[in-house]
């Protein structure tokens, strides 16, 4: 087995915007909606993911995994996302769709994602209207990920697993399905050039003496969120 160096330690925030895509048209907001989402996914168009297989970065056997991409129906969509905590062996501290990896006694990748959502965050399956999934989605860290949309009826109490889960969080579908607020980025390393997208989500405070946050949500959860935006604007 040959070896593959791994990446080193880097904030992505530190590598330049090569190009901002706001040439390209956003999904309109009549399709964000939940019942155009169910029909949608009722009747997928002819459509072709954008991220597919990223360039691997560990020496290690693939492992299947799911995440779920889960909207919250509020006043409008939000997407549930969780920041990371700094102790996990790989993706630590980063911003992530809930999921993990697939247990052998998971019948597919829907019971995953369902299964990992409730050990990592606490969120009851019953709140959950699971509408399809996106194509497979390879990371540099080998894992093949099979992402689960689902609408969430409110009212639900999460519980974030302390040893995976640092914070919670919700951010407009409407903001990510925008690709004006998509940004492109690349590094060379090791004689391979790696490229990804970032969606930096500026998070308003609730206290008026609180400060914004920055969410910067990029590589792999990007990754799919581009190709959840290639689904619904095709």
């Amino acid at each position: 087995m040959s070896f593959i160096k791994p990446l080193p330690k880097f904030d992505p925030r530190s590598i330049p915007v090569l190009g901002i895509d706001n040439h390209l048209a956003g999904v309109a907001l009549d399709r964000l909606a939940p019942e155009a989402l169910r029909e949608r996914f009722r009747h997928p168009p002819v459509w072709t993911p954008e991220h597919s297989v990223e360039k691997k970065f560990v020496d290690r056997e693939p492992a299947l995994a799911s995440v779920l991409v889960p909207l919250v129906m509020r006043s409008e969509l939000m997407l549930l996302l969780t920041e990371r905590t700094a102790n996990l062996s790989t993706h630590s501290g980063q911003i992530a769709l809930p999921g993990g990896r697939t247990d052998q006694s998971d019948q597919d990748a829907v019971t995953t994602a369902l299964r990992e959502a409730r050990e990592e965050i606490g969120l009851p399956s019953d709140h959950v209207e699971v509408l399809g999934t996106l194509p497979i989605y390879v990371t540099g860290s080998a894992f093949i990920i099979t992402p689960v949309v689902a609408l969430v009826k409110p009212g639900f109490a999460l519980r974030p697993n302390p040893g995976e889960v640092a914070d919670i969080f919700e951010v407009p579908l409407g903001y990510l399905m925008n690709p004006a607020h998509h940004r492109r980025h690349e590094v060379q390393f090791d004689g391979v050039l790696r490229e990804w997208l970032s969606m930096p989500y500026m998070e308003q405070p609730v206290e008026a003496d609180s400060q914004a946050r920055e969410r910067y949500i990029w590589g792999a959860t990007a990754g799919m969120l581009r190709n959840l935006y290639r689904f619904l604007v095709a």
